[in-house]
């Protein structure tokens, strides 16, 4: 204690000129938008760089589990094609006119570098931003299923409302029926979800595949989710249904982010007829 009082006494004004400078800062951020711009842009900087040299760790322990999801996805794409008649040859890919085809949903590929998934309200990081026309708002999933929402873009970087957050809330529905509900997180597992609001005469069991609704701009319909692990019933009501998730959200790396080309011309003209 002595030492300390001692160190205190002989550096007293070297400390007072510290604080006096952490204050000045503090304040300039605070009332100045140009410098806690200027600071708030150069701190995504350093965090988005060092998010990168950390993800290049650590991928590599994720190798195996990722091959095998690009496996499972090609699997799937060719699946689709199959259903319609194409046979992917390296011929009949080519570059279509998105007007003319009338493409709803554009795909850009990204890579997850930082990922929360143990906290109440969790984000995520991908290392693509405006700069590659990620949007605001705009979906992103895997080829196993829904990851969140775009919430903030930078120049080269974007974060992700992650579905393990208590703002997160998807419209999704039963595979083997219309019924719709809203996917929320209850905070307790991250590998479990829960859904509200399905309508009692809706008929569910243990295992029923939960799929997204494409009741809103964020998501096509039809991208997998996960399965029923159980629900409560209380006054012929569905208190509580819980889905065990497609994805174990603590090992993400690539991703899609979804751009619905349609999502402004939808939106002006439901915000037109809600103001007539």
């Amino acid at each position: 204690m002595q030492q300390l009082i001692y160190f205190i006494k002989k550096f007293r004004f070297f400390l007072l000129f510290l604080l006096l400078e952490i204050f000045a800062f503090n304040f300039t951020l605070q009332y100045h938008s140009y410098h806690k711009s200027k600071f708030v842009n150069s701190a995504n900087l350093i965090s988005g760089g060092l998010y990168n040299k950390l993800n290049s760790i650590t991928q590599y322990l994720h190798l195996k589990t990722e091959n095998q999801l690009l496996i499972e996805e090609n699997v799937h794409l060719k699946n689709l094609l199959d259903k319609k008649g194409v046979v992917p040859t390296p011929a009949s890919i080519q570059v279509t006119d998105s007007v003319l085809y009338n493409q709803k949903y554009e795909y850009t590929t990204a890579k997850i570098i930082n990922n929360n998934f143990t906290k109440r309200n969790n984000y995520l990081t991908i290392n693509k931003g405006s700069k590659e026309g990620v949007e605001t708002e705009s979906g992103v999933i895997n080829g196993r299923g829904i990851i969140g929402v775009i919430k903030n873009t930078s120049s080269n970087y974007a974060t992700i409302l992650s579905i393990l957050n208590n703002n997160s809330k998807i419209n999704v529905r039963l595979k083997n029926n219309t019924h719709f509900g809203t996917m929320v997180w209850d905070g307790d597992d991250y590998n479990t979800t829960q859904i509200t609001d399905i309508p009692r005469q809706a008929i569910i069991k243990k295992g029923d595949t939960i799929i997204t609704g494409g009741k809103s701009s964020l998501f096509p319909e039809g991208i997998p989710v996960g399965t029923i692990k159980d629900y409560d019933i209380k006054n012929n009501q569905y208190i509580q249904i819980n889905v065990v998730l497609f994805n174990d959200m603590s090992a993400l790396e690539n991703v899609q982010v979804i751009k619905n080309l349609e999502k402004i011309e939808q939106r002006n003209l439901e915000q037109q007829t809600i103001n007539e």
